[in-house]
């Protein structure tokens, strides 16, 4: 199965747990790739069978500036992807009140593109984790498992 991993990020924490879940879902068994500032013509020549998305948030609770023009052409253009599984990893910080908006932000265009949810998104809380790529282990663990069930 050819998972595409899509990821935003501001300071390059969730470009690191993008990586980190590439490596775990290849070890894993899946054809797992990520490509940081990927454009839509990229990851349609990749041919995805699932999607993940790893995602921080701004302070506004928007799209980090380097996945907002993938996230602005994939809801112009509404790729042919329904059904196909999906899943959000959110990192934020929870003294904010848009805590991991942007997780909810992909969420919803995962809706209108009629993508499932295997898992529920997860929200890293970066006033309570210093290890988000070890924190989000056991739910890409939990993501491999509905991907091959």
């Amino acid at each position: 199965m050819k998972v595409a991993i899509l990821s935003g990020s501001v300071y390059g924490t969730a470009e690191e747990v993008a990586r980190h879940a590439e490596r775990q879902l290849k070890a894993a068994g899946l054809d797992a790739w990520h490509k940081a500032n990927v454009s839509l013509e990229e990851l349609l020549a990749f041919a995805p069978d699932a999607f993940l998305t790893v995602t921080s948030t701004t302070g506004m609770g928007e799209l980090p500036d380097n996945l907002l023009p993938l996230y602005s052409e994939i809801r112009d253009r509404l790729p042919a992807w329904s059904g196909k599984p999906a899943a959000v990893l959110a990192l934020g910080d929870s003294s904010y009140d848009t805590f991991c908006g942007s997780g909810e932000l992909m969420r919803e265009l995962y809706a209108e593109l009629g993508l499932r949810e295997v898992v529920e998104m997860l929200r890293l809380d970066s006033s309570e984790t210093v290890t988000p790529e070890t924190d989000a282990e056991p739910w890409l663990q939990a993501f491999v498992a509905a991907l091959k069930a």
